[in-house]
């Protein structure tokens, strides 16, 4: 069965050049610009709140700080053949590797100690950002909590001399203190 018009030749840069004739109105999409090849992001036109894109920004890198901080917790556990299960222990050499190490237990606190604050901080940054703050304090809040968690997770893990831990933990609790205090007053009207 012969076709009577031939499939379109495309080369594989006829979609950068010539994108699809339909336009996404929603979601956050990735272009490249035809002169110069270099990834462009467009921000949808209901997400023009600059504090939540400041919010969403530093969030984002202490979630990757996160999941960095487990992915090393799981290297040094296999490095070291310290398997918190015993079947991961007989996977790796026996029973016997079924133990706790300090340089292991150290990750695993600091990892711990990261969601009992970063998460708590997600929540009161969303929320904060949705209260139309002023943009310069706002991106201060985020900043200082980003700044002073990963200064807490260094000194964690590096074992860095006291106070220095404590101090960034201090520190990192002020920002959402004042937000939580913010986001009170905004919805005091209505208890």
């Amino acid at each position: 069965m012969l076709m009577s018009e031939p499939w379109p030749q495309f080369s594989s840069s006829h979609f950068l050049l010539h994108p699809p004739s339909h336009v996404y109105d929603e979601g956050l999409s990735l272009s490249f610009t035809a002169d110069r090849g270099e990834a462009k992001s467009h921000i949808p036109a209901d997400m023009d709140n600059e504090v939540f894109l400041s919010f969403t920004l530093y969030s984002t890198l202490l979630i990757l700080k996160m999941y960095l901080l487990a992915i090393i917790t799981g290297q040094i556990r296999l490095r070291k053949k310290a398997f918190a299960n015993p079947e991961d222990a007989m996977r790796h050499g026996g029973v016997e590797f079924f133990r706790e190490d300090p340089d292991v237990e150290r990750y695993r606190r600091a990892h711990r100690n990261d969601m009992e604050n970063i998460f708590p901080f997600l929540f009161l940054g969303a929320i904060y950002s949705m209260l139309d703050p002023n943009p310069t304090i706002a991106r201060f809040h985020f900043r200082v909590f980003f700044i002073c968690r990963v200064i807490h997770t260094a000194a964690y893990v590096l074992a860095w001399k006291a106070p220095t831990r404590s101090v960034a933990y201090s520190l990192a609790q002020l920002p959402c203190f004042s937000m939580a205090v913010n986001i009170l007053f905004s919805v005091s009207s209505f208890w």
